[in-house]
């Protein structure tokens, strides 16, 4: 005999994604934040010099796959009530190790990518391990990676680039497919499908829905919360070395001192984009809005001159804001139920 109490959690995780992509956008949040999205970008468009040029505007896209990839994985994360704040020092550390390993061990590129893939989702796994087994609340432990994977990142390059001398690397970061589409942007969009449909159509989407929005019942409906919780930050970790290997061919080099904010960019457009710091609530679709609007600010900002520091201002603005309205989104949702 099956509890509804239990099979609640499951029940709002269909129910969320089930929707479709039109649903979503008609929905208040979708309207609202696409209106802002327009807003912003009509007003670049009058304000901005060259804001709409094609080579701009393709270039946003290019800039918003560094940080979108990371983005979409992140959605899932904080859907699951987690978070990960250790992604900009793990794509760092990523960017570090194939430089280490194709131009001082000697590595084919193929082969060395293949191992910095394998490394970073195993030190994601290890963070959901530390979550799921002792109970370390995930901010913690991803605050220790954080620091460690960055200095690692420089300990092993005495913080210096090591130039990575590849003519087919430097397109992955940097090409452009018939001359025109950014191979980045191409990335961004597989990366986009493939976390959505495991979002909306795998039975592991709905129950990271039901982990966030409820663990304990999602448990007692037969959910392994703990492997929910490690598989999504190996996901997250996963990104994150993709996103520095993009880097790094973009740069032609294996850097650690890239990605620097990267966690942050991924984390404001997650909850932008509607996703709830409490879990069981968020969208990639909501995402990509985030990560798109994210993406055209910060190049508007950039052609009219604002000063770098006033960015991190504005940027820390935007970000408070979507966290209250994420905020009064939860109350409103509390007492109206």
């Amino acid at each position: 005999m099956s509890h509804p109490e239990v099979m609640q959690p499951q029940k709002r995780a269909v129910e969320s994604e089930a929707g479709g992509l039109f649903t979503r956008i008609r929905s208040w949040e979708g309207i609202g934040l696409l209106g802002v999205l327009v807003l912003v970008f009509l007003v670049l468009s009058v304000t901005a010099p060259n804001f709409l040029s094609a080579r701009n505007l393709l270039n946003i896209l290019q800039q918003a796959a560094f940080f979108g990839i990371v983005a979409f994985a992140m959605t899932l994360v904080i859907v699951a009530g987690e978070i990960d704040i250790s992604v900009g020092s793990l794509a760092a550390l990523s960017s570090a190790l194939l430089g280490v390993m194709v131009v001082n061990l000697g590595l084919p590129m193929w082969a060395a990518c293949i191992v910095v893939l394998a490394a970073a989702a195993a030190i994601g796994a290890f963070a959901g391990w530390i979550r799921a087994v002792f109970g370390v609340p995930t901010f913690i432990a991803t605050l220790a990676l954080y620091l460690g994977l960055r200095g690692m990142a420089m300990l092993i390059t005495n913080t210096f680039p090591i130039p990575v001398d590849s003519g087919k690397f430097f397109y992955w970061g940097s090409g452009k497919i018939a001359g025109v589409i950014p191979v980045p942007a191409i990335y961004l969009l597989i990366v986009f499908i493939v976390i959505a449909v495991i979002a909306r159509k795998t039975v592991f989407g709905r129950s990271i829905y039901a982990v966030g929005g409820n663990a304990k019942s999602a448990e007692l409906s037969g959910i392994n919360v703990r492997t929910i919780r490690i598989s999504v930050l190996a996901i997250s970790a996963l990104t994150a070395a993709v996103t520095g290997l993009l880097q790094s061919a973009q740069l032609s080099s294996g850097n650690g001192t890239i990605a620097n904010g990267l966690e942050f960019d991924a984390i404001a457009a997650a909850i932008i984009g509607g996703a709830s710091l409490s879990g069981g609530k968020g969208t990639i679709v909501g995402t990509l809005i985030g990560v798109l609007f994210i993406a055209v600010l910060m190049n508007g900002m950039v052609l009219l001159g604002v000063d770098p520091y006033a960015q991190q201002v504005v940027r820390g603005a935007v970000v408070l804001v979507a966290v209250l309205v994420n905020v009064w989104r939860s109350r409103r949702a509390t007492t109206s139920t």
